[in-house]
């Protein structure tokens, strides 16, 4: 089954984000466990965490269908001592509230070099900040999301992901999150059957299709490799409908939580529709 759903609110409690999953008609779902603008965030309580734990029970959601995302400023792979530790303590902190809600995945953007350091530098240190991550915490999986390259970000390319995932040490716990806007962004089309399957094989022979965990279903308001990362809703922009035809009717991203991230969160209800009547 594909397991189509989108990045929801937490306002009023984390416990609230199985909820409003449930509300649009999702199959899966993102959250962020605390405000993603700040550094620091209230612990979570016993009270958030039973409710989670019980909403997404009653609302049909296992623990491999929920995606969380890391705070924005979280960079993994920062030039400087100060902001590297920084970055670190709280992707752990991000690791750990997982951990409490029962969640097995932490997807983050992987880090920027800021052009303070070289760019194999920079891979190498967000690897060793995952495996520090991973050496504290228990079975929750760090999942890289592809970036469109915007700035000195790392990631838009398939080898800077397989560099990363190189570095770390326990493979089992460590994955990738392939947004569909970054991906165009960054340079790879993904708008024909050619193109599609062809840029998919290429990322098998990179990175590997083991490594798939997730995906971030969005069109794209900006051009085929203008490593510009700006949503649009799903066939609204430059992507247009069939690269998430494609997606809907292929096996390999079966059961892996696809999510939505477009820019109209009022109309997440019909765009799941749509993707699904996409589907056969």
């Amino acid at each position: 089954m594909k397991r189509i759903g989108a990045h929801v609110s937490t306002s009023g409690g984390v416990e609230n984000a199985p909820l409003n999953a449930r509300e649009i008609g999702a199959k899966a779902f993102a959250l962020f466990t605390k405000n993603q603008r700040q550094w620091k965030a209230k612990p979570l309580t016993n009270e958030n965490i039973e409710k989670f734990r019980q909403n997404c029970e009653d609302a049909g959601f296992l623990p491999e269908q929920i995606l969380p995302h890391d705070s924005y400023l979280i960079n993994l792979g920062h030039p400087e001592k100060e902001g590297l530790e920084k970055s670190r303590d709280a992707f752990l902190d991000e690791m750990q509230r997982c951990e409490q809600l029962g969640l097995l995945m932490l997807n983050f953007h992987p880090g920027s070099h800021l052009k303070k350091i070289s760019i194999d530098a920079c891979l190498k240190r967000i690897a060793e900040s995952i495996n520090i991550s991973l050496d504290k915490t228990k079975g929750v999986t760090a999942v890289i999301e592809n970036t469109a390259g915007q700035g000195t970000n790392m990631g838009f390319k398939f080898e800077h992901l397989a560099a990363i995932i190189d570095e770390v040490e326990d493979k089992k716990r460590v994955g990738v999150c392939l947004d569909t806007c970054h991906t165009f962004a960054a340079g790879y089309d993904i708008r024909t059957t050619e193109t599609f399957e062809a840029t998919m094989d290429q990322f098998e022979r990179v990175v590997g299709l083991k490594y798939l965990r997730g995906m971030h279903l969005n069109d794209s308001k900006s051009d085929l490799g203008s490593h510009v990362d700006r949503h649009h809703s799903i066939g609204k922009g430059k992507l247009g409908v069939d690269p998430f035809r494609f997606i809907m009717n292929d096996n390999r991203f079966e059961e892996i939580p696809m999510v939505l991230e477009t820019i109209d969160s009022t109309i997440w209800t019909e765009e799941i529709k749509l993707l699904y009547s996409l589907a056969g």
